[in-house]
């Protein structure tokens, strides 16, 4: 026979509501009854029923913890990010990469942030997007061209604009460093970049001529380079024409030179 412990445990765990749960409520209230009288239930109002909560389909949380090291592709030291439970469960917390994003775990850091602040520039560390940002500035080159104005100038308000649309990055005016200012000539020049105060990386810039890169202009241009390449083919044979006839006036001048230069004994009488 079966025990009464484990009778009572199969009920309670029977009875217990399943993970996957639908939670809904009554499109209609059902109006109070009287006392000691059950409530009246209409079939095709008191049976309609809305969603309220789907926990099989519904989006699963993300897990906000803060890094204690830095993790390639999610961020450096003190960095607050949202990742999958599984990701932060299995692999970040058991490594001691992160930590839970506590009260007393964000005040930890932001101290320690603040103390790393107010370091001499010499004893400051980069953070991780510090990093990334200077390794892309490493690898770009600015190209900026010159606008139709002639009095216009490269000045670090413009430099900044390009940085903006060209790069994808915000630079601060205080932050860039021109060799001189204005620019007015086109060519070839450089300029650094301060990254938090801490590295300076220098960047080749050139001024080019301004070019009309509109739809219209590009096809004035297309038929343009159609009509230089229709007039190169009408040319070329005409020149043929002309090199095969003074390739053959020379022959004929190198054959007369012979027969004038001919010894007498070698003509029959």
């Amino acid at each position: 026979m079966w025990n009464l412990r484990v009778l009572q445990a199969v009920r309670n765990f029977s009875r217990s509501p399943a993970q996957n749960t639908v939670v809904v409520e009554r499109w209609w209230q059902v109006p109070l009854s009287k006392v000691g009288s059950p409530p009246r239930l209409y079939p095709r109002r008191h049976r309609v029923y809305k969603l309220v909560e789907d926990t099989l389909h519904s989006p699963k949380g993300k897990l906000e913890l803060i890094l204690t090291q830095t993790v390639p592709k999610l961020g450096g030291r003190g960095d607050t990010v949202f990742v999958k439970k599984s990701v932060g469960r299995n692999k970040l917390l058991p490594q001691g990469l992160a930590v839970y994003a506590s009260p007393e775990n964000k005040q930890m850091f932001a101290e320690e942030l603040k103390l790393l602040r107010e370091r001499r520039p010499e004893d400051r560390i980069q953070t991780r997007s510090g990093q990334m940002t200077v390794e892309l500035l490493k690898r770009s080159k600015l190209k900026i061209h010159k606008m139709p104005p002639e009095d216009f100038q490269l000045n670090k308000e413009v430099v900044c604009r390009q940085f903006k649309k060209k790069l994808g990055i915000f630079l601060p005016t205080h932050a860039l460093t021109l060799p001189f200012e204005p620019i007015k000539d086109v060519g070839d020049y450089w300029c650094e970049v301060m990254v938090n105060g801490i590295d300076r990386v220098r960047i080749p810039m050139s001024l080019v001529p301004y070019e009309d890169l509109s739809a219209k202009h590009q096809r004035q241009l297309k038929v343009e380079r159609q009509q230089a390449a229709a007039e190169a083919a009408s040319d070329a044979p005409v020149e043929d024409e002309t090199d095969e006839e003074s390739a053959a006036e020379d022959a004929a001048a190198v054959t007369t030179q012979k027969q004038t230069t001919a010894p007498p004994g070698s003509q029959k009488d």
